[in-house]
C-alpha cells in the first residue's frame, strides 16, 4: 500500500503562483509514473501533467508553459510548481502514483486532494 498526502493548496489570485508538494509513504518501492489531475465543481477529473520514473513529462495543453511537473525519488516527493494561475483553474488538485509489482501486478493510488482557489 502507498498512502500520498498532498499539500501547498490555497488560496491566490489570479497571475500568482503555488507550488503543490505531494509525499508518498508505505511501500513506495516499484512507483513508475505519478502525475497531478484537478477536479472543478460539476466537472470530471482531468489530467493536468505526469511524469515516469526516467523523467519523461506530459502535460495538458492548457497548462504548458506555466505548469512545472518534479518528483524528488529520494524524499518520496512529487511536486507540481503553478505560475499564472487562472480563476478557472481553481479546482481539488490530486496526486496519483502507479506502481506495478513483481509479479506484473498494477496498482494506482489517490491522494486525499487539496484545493486550489483561484481569485479574479
Amino acid at each position: 500500500q502507498v498512502q500520498l498526502v498532498e499539500s501547498g493548496g490555497g488560496l491566490v489570485q489570479a497571475g500568482g503562483s503555488l507550488r503543490l508538494s505531494c509525499t508518498a509513504s508505505g511501500s513506495v518501492f516499484r512507483i513508475n509514473a505519478m502525475g497531478w489531475y484537478r477536479q472543478a465543481p460539476g466537472k470530471q477529473r482531468e489530467l493536468v501533467a505526469a511524469i515516469t520514473n526516467g523523467r519523461s513529462t506530459n502535460y495538458a495543453d492548457s497548462v504548458k508553459g506555466r505548469f512545472t511537473i518534479s518528483r524528488a525519488d529520494t524524499k518520496n516527493t512529487l511536486y507540481l510548481q503553478m505560475n499564472s494561475l487562472k480563476p478557472g483553474e481553481t479546482a481539488v488538485y490530486y496526486c496519483k502514483a502507479d506502481q506495478s509489482t513483481l509479479m506484473g501486478g498494477k496498482y494506482e493510488y489517490w491522494g486525499q486532494g487539496t484545493q486550489v482557489s483561484v481569485s479574479s
